[in-house]
């Protein structure tokens, strides 16, 4: 039987929402104004959860009122509470909280295949495409949908180096190929400020960074000797860096050299060749830097070391390393080498 389709919605609902008079006064009844405001927002699965959340709430305000506020007819709300939901209705509703729970978790970052591989490690058993239709029907997705894609390479003349790597981010275990890159970030105080961040290319995590309002050679250096000092890497580690003049300074030449670390240099304009920092960069901008402003400089630090430590070193999973996050294929590889 063709499964019933209800009526589905994600609601925001705070105190802007409240009805006016026309003299910017709220005219909503006193007990709406505090339902919306005790809740903050409001977002239910489909008709049956709406239904038993009017059910829950009417011992503490009007039906009439709740109604009205989740849009439901009188009539439907009367003949629902005589439904039986089905086995297949029931199982949907499990489905689409565990599906909103990891999607909250997220902060919204997580699409289906990620929400799916998480389904299936909490024993939910269900097809990826049923993820994808129970997601439109929830009216839900990933807020970083765009897909990161290099650039074409520049025909600026610019002094050859050497591109030891040449694109081949392959690697057994941590420690052998790390990558390095800085990025931008804007405050409304103090302007724009930059991030300067490492990747092992095995394990994908941010192994070091620095963030400083000055792009010097100073932040790219410290977030290399971050690095290190994270890491403690053996000799002959070969580190992939663009030709800015940061990372094509004496200083941090001789920080390789004193580290016997190989330098390999991406060319002029080509993202392709230093794409796995791109990539996060490039991530940490839709996942997080263009979702909120920042204020001053020291409120982005806070936010960025919260994303890069708390979510995406150790929760964010990532399918290229088999849908682990960086911290577990780090310390599953520290465990293969003992």
């Amino acid at each position: 039987m063709e499964e019933k389709q209800h009526p589905r919605y994600w609601q925001f609902v705070d105190s802007r929402s409240n009805q006016t008079d026309g003299k910017g006064n709220d005219s909503s009844a006193p007990g709406e104004r505090n339902l919306k405001k005790s809740n903050g927002y409001i977002h239910e699965v489909n008709l049956h959860s709406k239904i038993l959340f009017i059910k829950n709430e009417s011992n503490e305000y009007p039906t009439r009122m709740l109604l009205r506020v989740m849009k439901v007819a009188p009539s439907t709300y009367y003949k629902e509470l005589k439904h039986k939901p089905s086995d297949r209705e029931l199982e949907n509703e499990q489905i689409d909280q565990a599906i909103l729970s990891i999607y909250t978790d997220s902060k919204k970052r997580y699409g289906a295949w990620k929400i799916h591989h998480q389904l299936i490690e909490q024993g939910f058993d269900l097809s990826i495409k049923r993820v994808q239709k129970r997601m439109r029907i929830l009216g839900i997705h990933s807020i970083t949908v765009k897909k990161y894609r290099p650039t074409k390479a520049s025909k600026e003349r610019v002094e050859e180096r050497t591109n030891l790597l040449n694109q081949d981010f392959s690697t057994t275990s941590i420690n052998q190929k790390w990558a390095a890159d800085i990025t931008y970030i804007s405050t409304a105080k103090d302007g724009w400020t930059y991030l300067a961040s490492v990747i092992d290319l095995y394990s994908k995590k941010i192994i070091g960074y620095t963030y400083a309002k000055q792009m010097t050679t100073e932040i790219v250096r410290s977030a290399l000797d971050s690095a290190i000092q994270n890491q403690q890497p053996t000799d002959g580690l070969i580190i992939q860096t663009d030709l800015g003049s940061q990372y094509t300074s004496a200083d941090f030449e001789e920080a390789l050299r004193t580290n016997k670390m190989t330098h390999s240099y991406s060319r002029k304009g080509t993202p392709y060749d230093n794409s796995c920092t791109e990539s996060f960069h490039d991530t940490l901008k839709k996942e997080e830097v263009y979702q909120t402003t920042y204020h001053s400089f020291e409120e982005a630090r806070l936010e960025l070391f919260q994303y890069i430590e708390g979510w995406y070193n150790r929760k964010r999973i990532h399918g290229a390393i088999g849908y682990l996050t960086p911290q577990q294929a780090e310390d599953q590889a520290r465990q293969h080498a003992q």
